[in-house]
Protein backbone atom coordinates (compact mmCIF):
# COMPACT_ATOMS: atom_id res chain seq x y z
CA UNK A 1 0.00 0.00 0.00
CA UNK A 2 1.65 3.22 -1.17
CA UNK A 3 2.15 6.53 1.20
CA UNK A 4 -0.71 8.21 -0.36
CA UNK A 5 -3.23 5.71 0.40
CA UNK A 6 -2.61 4.95 3.84
CA UNK A 7 -2.61 8.70 4.50
CA UNK A 8 -6.42 8.67 2.70
CA UNK A 9 -7.40 5.94 4.82
CA UNK A 10 -6.14 7.69 7.85
CA UNK A 11 -7.47 10.93 7.15
CA UNK A 12 -11.23 9.09 6.94
CA UNK A 13 -10.60 6.99 9.68
CA UNK A 14 -10.30 10.54 11.88
CA UNK A 15 -13.06 12.20 9.93
CA UNK A 16 -15.85 9.11 11.06
CA UNK A 17 -14.51 9.31 14.13
CA UNK A 18 -14.44 13.09 14.79
CA UNK A 19 -18.18 13.12 13.09
CA UNK A 20 -18.74 9.56 15.55
CA UNK A 21 -17.89 11.71 18.35
CA UNK A 22 -19.51 14.98 17.56
CA UNK A 23 -22.72 13.07 17.05
CA UNK A 24 -22.61 11.82 20.52
CA UNK A 25 -22.25 15.10 21.99
CA UNK A 26 -24.83 17.04 19.61
CA UNK A 27 -26.54 13.59 21.38
CA UNK A 28 -25.92 14.58 25.09
CA UNK A 29 -26.06 17.90 24.94
CA UNK A 30 -28.53 18.93 22.55
CA UNK A 31 -31.12 15.91 22.53
CA UNK A 32 -30.99 15.05 25.91
CA UNK A 33 -29.97 18.33 27.62
CA UNK A 34 -33.51 18.64 29.74
CA UNK A 35 -33.53 14.89 30.84
CA UNK A 36 -30.30 15.31 32.12
CA UNK A 37 -30.79 18.57 33.47
CA UNK A 38 -33.88 16.95 35.22
CA UNK A 39 -32.04 14.30 36.85
CA UNK A 40 -28.81 16.50 38.07
CA UNK A 41 -31.40 18.60 39.99
CA UNK A 42 -33.23 15.56 41.21
CA UNK A 43 -29.50 14.51 42.57
CA UNK A 44 -28.99 17.58 44.56
CA UNK A 45 -32.02 19.05 45.00
CA UNK A 46 -35.07 18.17 47.02
CA UNK A 47 -38.01 19.16 45.64
CA UNK A 48 -41.63 19.18 47.43
CA UNK A 49 -45.06 19.96 45.11
CA UNK A 50 -47.35 22.20 46.36
CA UNK A 51 -50.64 20.96 44.96
CA UNK A 52 -52.77 23.85 43.35
CA UNK A 53 -56.61 24.48 44.59
CA UNK A 54 -59.00 23.23 42.07
CA UNK A 55 -61.48 25.01 40.56
CA UNK A 56 -65.16 25.36 41.75
CA UNK A 57 -68.36 25.09 39.95
CA UNK A 58 -71.16 27.67 40.58
CA UNK A 59 -74.66 27.93 40.04
CA UNK A 60 -76.23 30.96 38.57
CA UNK A 61 -77.08 32.53 41.28
CA UNK A 62 -72.91 32.04 42.49
CA UNK A 63 -73.59 29.49 45.35
CA UNK A 64 -70.91 26.69 44.98
CA UNK A 65 -72.29 23.48 43.65
CA UNK A 66 -69.22 21.83 43.64
CA UNK A 67 -66.64 23.63 46.28
CA UNK A 68 -63.28 23.08 48.26
CA UNK A 69 -62.90 21.99 51.95
CA UNK A 70 -59.57 22.98 53.45
CA UNK A 71 -57.44 20.35 54.30
CA UNK A 72 -53.48 19.86 54.91
CA UNK A 73 -50.60 17.83 53.52
CA UNK A 74 -48.64 17.35 56.55
CA UNK A 75 -44.78 16.90 55.69
CA UNK A 76 -41.33 16.04 57.79
CA UNK A 77 -37.95 17.53 57.35
CA UNK A 78 -35.77 14.49 58.45
CA UNK A 79 -32.60 16.45 58.75
CA UNK A 80 -35.00 18.24 61.71
CA UNK A 81 -37.06 15.41 63.12
CA UNK A 82 -34.12 14.51 65.24
CA UNK A 83 -33.07 10.42 66.78
CA UNK A 84 -36.24 9.84 68.57
CA UNK A 85 -38.74 9.20 65.65
CA UNK A 86 -40.01 6.10 66.98
CA UNK A 87 -42.00 8.31 69.69
CA UNK A 88 -43.09 10.72 67.21
CA UNK A 89 -44.37 7.65 65.34
CA UNK A 90 -45.90 6.51 68.43
CA UNK A 91 -47.75 10.08 68.78
CA UNK A 92 -48.81 10.84 65.13
CA UNK A 93 -50.41 7.12 64.23
CA UNK A 94 -53.30 7.23 66.65
CA UNK A 95 -53.99 10.78 65.03
CA UNK A 96 -53.85 9.85 61.52
CA UNK A 97 -55.75 6.42 61.95
CA UNK A 98 -58.43 8.65 63.41
CA UNK A 99 -58.43 10.78 60.17
CA UNK A 100 -58.62 7.32 57.84
CA UNK A 101 -61.59 5.75 60.42
CA UNK A 102 -63.67 9.02 60.08
CA UNK A 103 -63.58 8.86 56.19
CA UNK A 104 -64.42 5.36 56.82
CA UNK A 105 -67.88 6.23 58.62
CA UNK A 106 -68.57 8.64 55.28
CA UNK A 107 -68.27 5.82 53.54
CA UNK A 108 -70.42 3.20 55.35
CA UNK A 109 -67.64 0.46 55.48
CA UNK A 110 -66.51 1.16 59.16
CA UNK A 111 -69.32 -0.55 60.79
CA UNK A 112 -68.35 -3.85 62.42
CA UNK A 113 -64.75 -2.88 63.37
CA UNK A 114 -63.64 -3.69 66.15
CA UNK A 115 -61.49 -2.19 68.90
CA UNK A 116 -59.13 -4.39 68.93
CA UNK A 117 -58.67 -3.98 64.80
CA UNK A 118 -58.63 -0.79 65.54
CA UNK A 119 -55.13 -0.69 67.65
CA UNK A 120 -54.06 -2.95 64.65
CA UNK A 121 -54.39 -0.76 62.08
CA UNK A 122 -52.33 2.13 64.64
CA UNK A 123 -49.35 -0.28 64.97
CA UNK A 124 -49.53 -0.82 60.93
CA UNK A 125 -49.26 3.06 60.86
CA UNK A 126 -46.98 3.55 63.18
CA UNK A 127 -44.47 1.26 61.57
CA UNK A 128 -45.06 3.40 57.84
CA UNK A 129 -44.22 5.94 59.66
CA UNK A 130 -41.07 4.97 61.33
CA UNK A 131 -40.04 3.38 58.00
CA UNK A 132 -40.72 6.74 56.21
CA UNK A 133 -38.60 8.50 58.69
CA UNK A 134 -35.52 6.30 57.83
CA UNK A 135 -35.30 7.62 54.14
CA UNK A 136 -31.86 8.62 53.46
CA UNK A 137 -32.46 9.57 49.77
CA UNK A 138 -34.81 12.61 50.70
CA UNK A 139 -34.81 15.34 53.32
CA UNK A 140 -38.03 16.49 52.76
CA UNK A 141 -40.57 13.68 52.95
CA UNK A 142 -45.15 13.64 52.71
CA UNK A 143 -46.37 11.83 56.15
CA UNK A 144 -50.26 11.82 54.50
CA UNK A 145 -52.30 13.72 52.48
CA UNK A 146 -55.57 15.85 53.25
CA UNK A 147 -55.53 15.64 56.74
CA UNK A 148 -58.42 17.93 58.38
CA UNK A 149 -57.98 21.28 60.49
CA UNK A 150 -58.67 18.89 63.51
CA UNK A 151 -55.85 16.75 63.05
CA UNK A 152 -53.65 19.77 61.96
CA UNK A 153 -54.32 21.30 65.10
CA UNK A 154 -53.47 18.26 67.62
CA UNK A 155 -50.44 17.74 65.59
CA UNK A 156 -49.23 20.99 66.43
CA UNK A 157 -49.70 20.82 69.96
CA UNK A 158 -47.66 18.29 70.48
CA UNK A 159 -44.65 20.91 69.36
CA UNK A 160 -42.89 18.41 67.50
CA UNK A 161 -39.92 20.25 65.23
CA UNK A 162 -39.70 19.33 61.71
CA UNK A 163 -43.35 19.01 61.05
CA UNK A 164 -44.72 21.05 58.51
CA UNK A 165 -47.84 21.53 56.82
CA UNK A 166 -49.06 22.88 53.45
CA UNK A 167 -52.76 23.41 52.63
CA UNK A 168 -54.67 21.09 50.04
CA UNK A 169 -58.51 20.65 48.73
CA UNK A 170 -60.91 18.18 49.31
CA UNK A 171 -63.66 18.01 46.69
CA UNK A 172 -67.23 18.85 48.56
CA UNK A 173 -70.36 18.69 47.24
CA UNK A 174 -72.99 21.34 48.79
CA UNK A 175 -76.32 20.11 46.94
CA UNK A 176 -75.44 16.41 47.37
CA UNK A 177 -76.33 13.78 45.36
CA UNK A 178 -78.61 15.83 42.73
CA UNK A 179 -76.38 16.71 39.86
CA UNK A 180 -73.61 14.22 40.59
CA UNK A 181 -74.15 13.12 36.69
CA UNK A 182 -73.52 16.87 35.54
CA UNK A 183 -70.77 17.88 37.64
CA UNK A 184 -68.93 14.10 37.48
CA UNK A 185 -65.94 13.58 40.41
CA UNK A 186 -62.13 13.78 41.19
CA UNK A 187 -60.16 10.86 41.61
CA UNK A 188 -56.50 9.77 40.48
CA UNK A 189 -54.64 9.02 37.28
CA UNK A 190 -52.14 6.59 36.49
CA UNK A 191 -49.41 8.80 38.64
CA UNK A 192 -51.61 9.26 41.69
CA UNK A 193 -52.32 12.63 40.57
CA UNK A 194 -56.07 14.63 40.86
CA UNK A 195 -57.92 14.10 37.71
CA UNK A 196 -61.48 15.08 37.00
CA UNK A 197 -63.90 12.14 35.46
CA UNK A 198 -67.47 12.72 33.83
CA UNK A 199 -69.72 15.60 33.60
CA UNK A 200 -68.19 18.99 34.23
CA UNK A 201 -65.02 17.84 35.95
CA UNK A 202 -63.88 15.56 33.24
CA UNK A 203 -64.38 17.53 30.27
CA UNK A 204 -63.41 20.94 31.85
CA UNK A 205 -60.39 18.87 33.56
CA UNK A 206 -57.44 20.88 32.19
CA UNK A 207 -58.76 24.53 33.04
CA UNK A 208 -59.97 23.17 36.64
CA UNK A 209 -56.40 21.59 37.68
CA UNK A 210 -54.15 24.97 37.95
CA UNK A 211 -50.28 24.28 38.09
CA UNK A 212 -48.63 23.32 41.28
CA UNK A 213 -46.28 25.18 43.32
CA UNK A 214 -43.03 23.81 44.29
CA UNK A 215 -40.80 24.06 47.93
CA UNK A 216 -37.03 23.13 46.41
CA UNK A 217 -33.83 23.03 48.83
CA UNK A 218 -30.28 21.64 48.07
CA UNK A 219 -28.77 18.31 49.40
CA UNK A 220 -25.23 16.69 49.55
CA UNK A 221 -24.27 13.72 48.00
CA UNK A 222 -25.54 11.50 51.28
CA UNK A 223 -29.12 13.31 50.71
CA UNK A 224 -28.78 15.68 53.72
CA UNK A 225 -29.75 19.44 53.45
CA UNK A 226 -27.29 21.94 52.53
CA UNK A 227 -27.56 24.24 55.13
CA UNK A 228 -26.50 27.73 53.18
CA UNK A 229 -27.45 25.64 49.73
CA UNK A 230 -30.64 27.12 47.77
CA UNK A 231 -34.22 27.34 49.16
CA UNK A 232 -36.86 28.47 47.39
CA UNK A 233 -40.57 28.37 46.84
CA UNK A 234 -42.32 28.70 43.50
CA UNK A 235 -46.00 29.59 43.98
CA UNK A 236 -48.91 27.43 43.19
CA UNK A 237 -51.71 28.72 40.28
CA UNK A 238 -54.98 27.99 41.22
CA UNK A 239 -57.72 26.35 38.49
CA UNK A 240 -60.16 28.46 37.31
CA UNK A 241 -63.56 28.57 38.31
CA UNK A 242 -67.07 27.54 36.87
CA UNK A 243 -69.83 29.85 36.31
CA UNK A 244 -72.82 27.73 34.93
CA UNK A 245 -76.02 28.22 34.29
CA UNK A 246 -78.01 25.58 36.46
CA UNK A 247 -80.57 26.83 38.49
CA UNK A 248 -80.56 25.48 41.70
CA UNK A 249 -84.29 25.77 42.81
CA UNK A 250 -85.06 23.96 39.81
CA UNK A 251 -82.98 20.87 39.97
CA UNK A 252 -84.43 21.10 43.73
CA UNK A 253 -87.91 20.87 41.95
CA UNK A 254 -86.76 18.47 39.60
CA UNK A 255 -85.37 15.80 41.73
CA UNK A 256 -87.56 15.56 44.20
CA UNK A 257 -90.32 15.18 41.79
CA UNK A 258 -88.30 13.20 39.71
CA UNK A 259 -88.16 10.47 43.03
CA UNK A 260 -92.14 10.64 43.68
CA UNK A 261 -92.80 9.91 40.12
CA UNK A 262 -90.25 7.05 40.30
CA UNK A 263 -92.01 5.51 43.64
CA UNK A 264 -95.96 6.37 41.86
CA UNK A 265 -95.15 4.99 38.59
CA UNK A 266 -92.84 2.13 39.73
CA UNK A 267 -89.91 3.18 36.98
CA UNK A 268 -86.50 2.07 37.32
CA UNK A 269 -84.73 5.18 36.29
CA UNK A 270 -86.02 8.43 34.72
CA UNK A 271 -84.58 11.67 33.41
CA UNK A 272 -85.74 15.28 33.11
CA UNK A 273 -84.38 18.04 30.87
CA UNK A 274 -85.11 21.82 31.46
CA UNK A 275 -82.90 23.94 28.94
CA UNK A 276 -83.96 27.89 27.61
CA UNK A 277 -84.94 26.82 23.78
CA UNK A 278 -83.57 30.40 23.03
CA UNK A 279 -80.20 30.26 23.68
CA UNK A 280 -79.43 26.21 24.75
CA UNK A 281 -78.52 27.13 28.48
CA UNK A 282 -79.24 24.21 30.66
CA UNK A 283 -81.28 25.18 33.53
CA UNK A 284 -82.05 21.82 35.26
CA UNK A 285 -80.98 17.95 34.29
CA UNK A 286 -81.56 14.98 36.67
CA UNK A 287 -80.67 11.40 35.98
CA UNK A 288 -81.87 8.54 39.04
CA UNK A 289 -80.67 6.38 40.16
CA UNK A 290 -77.48 8.42 41.05
CA UNK A 291 -74.67 8.14 43.09
CA UNK A 292 -73.01 10.17 46.03
CA UNK A 293 -69.40 12.01 43.86
CA UNK A 294 -68.02 12.39 47.33
CA UNK A 295 -67.82 8.66 47.99
CA UNK A 296 -68.07 7.68 44.14
CA UNK A 297 -65.67 4.24 44.98
CA UNK A 298 -68.35 2.94 46.82
CA UNK A 299 -70.81 2.92 43.15
CA UNK A 300 -70.81 0.48 40.30
CA UNK A 301 -69.34 2.57 37.35
CA UNK A 302 -71.85 1.94 34.88
CA UNK A 303 -73.90 4.18 36.92
CA UNK A 304 -71.05 7.04 36.41
CA UNK A 305 -72.76 8.14 32.74
CA UNK A 306 -75.26 10.82 32.44
CA UNK A 307 -78.27 9.13 30.90
CA UNK A 308 -79.38 12.39 29.56
CA UNK A 309 -76.53 12.69 27.12
CA UNK A 310 -74.86 9.37 27.19
CA UNK A 311 -77.90 6.70 27.02
CA UNK A 312 -80.20 6.31 23.19
CA UNK A 313 -83.48 5.38 23.05
CA UNK A 314 -86.45 5.27 20.50
CA UNK A 315 -88.32 8.90 21.28
CA UNK A 316 -91.74 7.16 20.01
CA UNK A 317 -94.21 9.47 19.57
CA UNK A 318 -92.84 12.51 20.46
CA UNK A 319 -90.67 12.86 17.40
CA UNK A 320 -93.76 12.89 15.45
CA UNK A 321 -93.50 16.86 15.69
CA UNK A 322 -89.80 16.58 14.20
CA UNK A 323 -91.23 14.76 10.73
CA UNK A 324 -94.35 16.78 10.78
CA UNK A 325 -92.20 20.09 11.16
CA UNK A 326 -90.18 19.28 8.32
CA UNK A 327 -93.19 17.93 5.82
CA UNK A 328 -94.62 21.44 6.85
CA UNK A 329 -91.20 23.54 6.42
CA UNK A 330 -91.28 21.87 3.23
CA UNK A 331 -95.00 22.73 1.84
CA UNK A 332 -95.81 19.13 1.16
CA UNK A 333 -98.69 19.86 3.69
CA UNK A 334 -100.55 21.59 6.21
CA UNK A 335 -101.90 21.89 9.24
CA UNK A 336 -105.75 20.89 7.60
CA UNK A 337 -104.52 18.76 5.25
CA UNK A 338 -106.66 15.43 5.50
CA UNK A 339 -104.90 12.17 4.87
CA UNK A 340 -106.07 10.36 2.51
CA UNK A 341 -104.59 6.59 4.15
CA UNK A 342 -105.96 6.92 7.68
CA UNK A 343 -109.21 4.54 7.26
CA UNK A 344 -107.32 1.63 8.25
CA UNK A 345 -103.73 -0.80 8.85
CA UNK A 346 -101.44 -0.06 5.76
CA UNK A 347 -99.45 -2.62 4.50
CA UNK A 348 -95.56 -1.66 3.97
CA UNK A 349 -93.19 -4.35 2.54
CA UNK A 350 -94.92 -7.21 4.40
CA UNK A 351 -95.38 -5.32 7.67
CA UNK A 352 -98.74 -4.15 9.06
CA UNK A 353 -99.43 -0.83 10.57
CA UNK A 354 -101.60 -0.17 13.04
CA UNK A 355 -102.30 2.76 15.02
CA UNK A 356 -101.28 2.28 18.73
CA UNK A 357 -104.96 2.21 20.05
CA UNK A 358 -106.94 0.46 17.11
CA UNK A 359 -108.69 3.37 16.39
CA UNK A 360 -108.96 5.18 13.04
CA UNK A 361 -109.55 8.27 11.76
CA UNK A 362 -110.08 8.60 8.09
CA UNK A 363 -109.42 12.12 6.43
CA UNK A 364 -107.85 13.29 9.71
CA UNK A 365 -106.23 16.89 8.87
CA UNK A 366 -102.28 17.10 10.08
CA UNK A 367 -103.25 19.01 13.19
CA UNK A 368 -105.34 15.41 14.26
CA UNK A 369 -103.10 13.06 13.41
CA UNK A 370 -100.62 14.86 16.18
CA UNK A 371 -103.60 14.87 18.47
CA UNK A 372 -104.13 11.47 18.25
CA UNK A 373 -100.92 10.55 17.73
CA UNK A 374 -102.24 8.51 14.98
CA UNK A 375 -99.35 6.14 13.62
CA UNK A 376 -101.20 6.14 10.25
CA UNK A 377 -101.59 9.72 9.91
CA UNK A 378 -97.21 10.07 10.52
CA UNK A 379 -96.91 7.05 7.67
CA UNK A 380 -98.93 9.29 5.20
CA UNK A 381 -96.92 12.68 6.14
CA UNK A 382 -93.31 10.74 6.09
CA UNK A 383 -94.32 9.47 2.61
CA UNK A 384 -95.65 13.21 1.38
CA UNK A 385 -92.15 14.00 2.31
CA UNK A 386 -89.95 11.04 1.34
CA UNK A 387 -86.65 9.48 2.42
CA UNK A 388 -84.46 11.86 1.15
CA UNK A 389 -85.76 14.74 2.59
CA UNK A 390 -86.60 13.50 5.37
CA UNK A 391 -82.92 12.20 5.84
CA UNK A 392 -81.57 15.65 5.37
CA UNK A 393 -83.75 17.20 7.84
CA UNK A 394 -83.19 14.33 10.32
CA UNK A 395 -79.21 16.07 9.83
CA UNK A 396 -80.59 19.53 10.37
CA UNK A 397 -81.86 19.01 13.47
CA UNK A 398 -78.77 17.85 14.48
CA UNK A 399 -79.26 13.88 15.30
CA UNK A 400 -76.55 11.60 14.49
CA UNK A 401 -74.37 14.03 16.03
CA UNK A 402 -72.98 14.78 19.17
CA UNK A 403 -74.92 18.26 20.53
CA UNK A 404 -71.42 19.61 21.70
CA UNK A 405 -72.62 19.87 25.02
CA UNK A 406 -70.00 20.54 27.90
CA UNK A 407 -70.31 17.35 29.46
CA UNK A 408 -67.55 13.98 29.25
CA UNK A 409 -69.43 11.59 27.88
CA UNK A 410 -71.80 12.73 25.75
CA UNK A 411 -72.39 10.19 22.62
CA UNK A 412 -74.18 10.06 19.66
CA UNK A 413 -76.03 6.99 17.62
CA UNK A 414 -75.10 7.23 14.01
CA UNK A 415 -77.68 7.84 11.78
CA UNK A 416 -77.83 5.51 8.53
CA UNK A 417 -76.68 6.59 5.53
CA UNK A 418 -79.93 7.39 3.25
CA UNK A 419 -79.09 5.16 0.28
CA UNK A 420 -79.33 2.10 3.05
CA UNK A 421 -83.18 3.37 3.83
CA UNK A 422 -86.04 1.20 2.71
CA UNK A 423 -89.79 2.39 2.47
CA UNK A 424 -90.54 0.57 6.15
CA UNK A 425 -87.65 2.92 7.35
CA UNK A 426 -89.39 5.64 5.96
CA UNK A 427 -92.96 5.01 7.80
CA UNK A 428 -91.64 3.60 11.35
CA UNK A 429 -89.39 7.13 11.25
CA UNK A 430 -92.10 9.07 10.61
CA UNK A 431 -93.95 8.14 14.30
CA UNK A 432 -90.45 7.64 15.99
CA UNK A 433 -89.60 3.45 15.79
CA UNK A 434 -86.50 2.55 14.27
CA UNK A 435 -84.27 5.46 15.39
CA UNK A 436 -82.60 6.11 18.15
CA UNK A 437 -81.95 9.80 20.10
CA UNK A 438 -79.90 10.93 23.31
CA UNK A 439 -82.40 12.53 25.49
CA UNK A 440 -80.40 15.93 25.10
CA UNK A 441 -80.76 15.74 21.06
CA UNK A 442 -84.45 15.42 21.34
CA UNK A 443 -84.68 18.31 23.58
CA UNK A 444 -82.72 20.44 21.22
CA UNK A 445 -84.41 19.16 18.24
CA UNK A 446 -87.65 20.44 19.47
CA UNK A 447 -86.14 23.42 20.81
CA UNK A 448 -85.69 24.70 17.15
CA UNK A 449 -89.63 24.73 17.52
CA UNK A 450 -89.70 26.71 20.34
CA UNK A 451 -87.55 29.34 19.24
CA UNK A 452 -88.61 30.09 15.87
CA UNK A 453 -86.17 27.98 13.75
CA UNK A 454 -83.04 28.08 15.32
CA UNK A 455 -81.17 24.85 16.22
CA UNK A 456 -79.00 26.36 19.05
CA UNK A 457 -75.97 24.31 21.03
CA UNK A 458 -76.86 23.57 24.85
CA UNK A 459 -73.90 24.22 27.27
CA UNK A 460 -73.79 23.94 31.07
CA UNK A 461 -70.74 26.43 31.54
CA UNK A 462 -71.67 30.38 30.90
CA UNK A 463 -68.99 31.90 32.10
CA UNK A 464 -65.02 31.21 33.59
CA UNK A 465 -63.85 32.85 36.73
CA UNK A 466 -59.99 33.56 36.67
CA UNK A 467 -58.23 35.30 40.11
CA UNK A 468 -61.36 36.93 40.45
CA UNK A 469 -62.48 38.09 37.37
CA UNK A 470 -65.42 36.19 34.99
CA UNK A 471 -65.15 36.05 31.98
CA UNK A 472 -68.68 35.54 29.86
CA UNK A 473 -69.07 33.10 26.88
CA UNK A 474 -71.68 33.49 23.88
CA UNK A 475 -73.89 31.06 23.44
CA UNK A 476 -73.43 29.66 19.76
CA UNK A 477 -76.28 29.50 17.76
CA UNK A 478 -76.42 26.91 14.73
CA UNK A 479 -78.38 27.11 11.35
CA UNK A 480 -81.92 27.97 10.50
CA UNK A 481 -83.44 24.91 10.14
CA UNK A 482 -87.49 25.69 10.00
CA UNK A 483 -89.00 28.99 8.88
CA UNK A 484 -90.72 31.44 11.45
CA UNK A 485 -93.95 30.73 10.14
CA UNK A 486 -93.16 27.13 10.46
CA UNK A 487 -92.25 26.86 13.74
CA UNK A 488 -95.59 28.73 14.76
CA UNK A 489 -97.88 26.78 12.78
CA UNK A 490 -96.22 23.88 14.82
CA UNK A 491 -96.51 25.61 18.14
CA UNK A 492 -100.41 25.66 17.42
CA UNK A 493 -100.47 22.10 16.34
CA UNK A 494 -98.77 20.83 19.50
CA UNK A 495 -100.83 23.46 21.81
CA UNK A 496 -103.62 21.23 20.53
CA UNK A 497 -102.15 18.24 21.10
CA UNK A 498 -101.99 19.28 24.51
CA UNK A 499 -105.53 20.58 24.85
CA UNK A 500 -107.39 17.67 22.64
CA UNK A 501 -104.72 14.53 23.26
CA UNK A 502 -104.79 11.93 25.73
CA UNK A 503 -102.77 13.88 28.60
CA UNK A 504 -105.24 16.49 28.20
CA UNK A 505 -106.58 15.53 31.73
CA UNK A 506 -103.40 16.70 33.36
CA UNK A 507 -102.76 20.07 32.41
CA UNK A 508 -102.81 23.15 34.45
CA UNK A 509 -105.67 25.18 33.15
CA UNK A 510 -105.35 28.52 31.53
CA UNK A 511 -101.66 27.76 30.53
CA UNK A 512 -100.89 27.55 27.03
CA UNK A 513 -98.09 24.42 26.54
CA UNK A 514 -96.73 23.11 23.55
CA UNK A 515 -96.39 19.48 23.53
CA UNK A 516 -96.40 15.47 22.65
CA UNK A 517 -96.41 12.50 24.62
CA UNK A 518 -94.44 9.09 23.62
CA UNK A 519 -94.46 5.97 24.71
CA UNK A 520 -91.74 3.39 23.04
CA UNK A 521 -91.16 -0.10 23.34
CA UNK A 522 -87.69 -1.08 23.77
CA UNK A 523 -86.02 -2.98 21.53
CA UNK A 524 -84.48 -6.68 22.93
CA UNK A 525 -82.56 -9.44 20.55
CA UNK A 526 -84.13 -8.21 17.69
CA UNK A 527 -87.64 -7.49 18.41
CA UNK A 528 -89.73 -5.29 20.62
CA UNK A 529 -90.13 -6.52 24.08
CA UNK A 530 -94.17 -6.35 24.47
CA UNK A 531 -94.43 -5.16 28.04
CA UNK A 532 -91.84 -2.87 28.28
CA UNK A 533 -91.44 0.84 27.78
CA UNK A 534 -90.00 4.09 27.78
CA UNK A 535 -92.90 6.82 28.26
CA UNK A 536 -92.36 10.30 27.65
CA UNK A 537 -93.39 13.72 27.16
CA UNK A 538 -91.59 16.82 25.55
CA UNK A 539 -93.12 20.56 25.37
CA UNK A 540 -92.21 23.82 26.07
CA UNK A 541 -94.11 26.83 27.69
CA UNK A 542 -95.69 29.19 27.76
CA UNK A 543 -95.87 28.22 23.89
CA UNK A 544 -96.03 31.66 22.39
CA UNK A 545 -93.05 33.09 24.72
CA UNK A 546 -90.96 30.08 26.09
CA UNK A 547 -89.15 30.44 29.37
CA UNK A 548 -88.25 26.77 29.39
CA UNK A 549 -88.46 23.61 26.99
CA UNK A 550 -88.35 19.99 29.04
CA UNK A 551 -88.14 16.42 28.26
CA UNK A 552 -89.50 13.79 30.48
CA UNK A 553 -88.86 10.42 30.38
CA UNK A 554 -88.89 7.12 32.60
CA UNK A 555 -88.08 3.82 32.03
CA UNK A 556 -90.20 0.73 32.20
CA UNK A 557 -93.26 2.18 34.33
CA UNK A 558 -95.61 -0.53 35.71
CA UNK A 559 -98.46 1.27 36.65
CA UNK A 560 -98.76 2.31 32.80
CA UNK A 561 -97.12 1.76 29.86
CA UNK A 562 -98.59 4.85 28.43
CA UNK A 563 -96.55 8.42 28.24
CA UNK A 564 -99.85 10.08 28.67
CA UNK A 565 -100.77 8.50 32.19
CA UNK A 566 -96.80 8.41 33.43
CA UNK A 567 -94.46 11.56 31.71
CA UNK A 568 -97.13 14.18 31.10
CA UNK A 569 -98.35 14.05 34.79
CA UNK A 570 -94.74 14.73 35.53
CA UNK A 571 -94.32 17.15 32.97
CA UNK A 572 -96.84 18.85 34.26
CA UNK A 573 -96.41 18.61 37.77
CA UNK A 574 -92.90 20.47 37.24
CA UNK A 575 -94.23 22.85 34.63
CA UNK A 576 -96.87 24.19 37.47
CA UNK A 577 -94.00 24.34 40.45
CA UNK A 578 -91.96 26.51 37.12
CA UNK A 579 -95.07 28.45 36.45
CA UNK A 580 -95.47 29.98 40.02
CA UNK A 581 -91.23 30.61 39.95
CA UNK A 582 -91.10 32.37 36.95
CA UNK A 583 -93.95 34.36 38.06
CA UNK A 584 -96.01 33.17 34.79
CA UNK A 585 -100.21 33.94 34.98
CA UNK A 586 -102.59 31.91 33.05
CA UNK A 587 -103.45 33.25 29.76
CA UNK A 588 -106.77 32.16 29.25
Amino acid sequence: MDTSRRIRISLLSLWLFSFLVLGRLFYWQILKTDELASAAAKQHLDVLEIPAQRGQFFASDNFPFVTNQEVYLLYVSLSEIGKDFESVAQELAPILVDEQMNDLVKTATASGITAEEVQELIKIKEEEIKQQFLRQDVSWLPIQHKISREAKEKIEAMRIGGLGFEREQKRTYPEGTASAHLMGFVGSDVNGKPKGYFGLEGFYDLELQGHPGYLKREKDASGKPILLGISQREDKRDGRSLLTSLDRTLQFIVENRLKQALAKYGAISGSVLIIDPGNGAVLAMVSLPTYDPSIYSEFDEKIFLNPAVASSYEPGSTFKVLIMAAAVNEGVIGPETQCTSCGGPVEIAGYTINTWNNQYYPNSTATDILVHSDNLGMVFVGRQLGIKKLHAYLKKFGLGQLTGIDLQEEDTVSLRLEKEWREIDLATASFGQGIAVTPIQMLRAVSVIANGGKLVKPFIVKGVIDQGKTTMIEPEMGKTVLKGSTAKTLTEMMVAAVERGEAKWTKPTGFLVAGKTGTAQIPVAGHYDRDKTIASFIGFAPAQQPRFAMLVTLREPTSSPWGSETAAPLWFDIAKELFTYYGISPTK
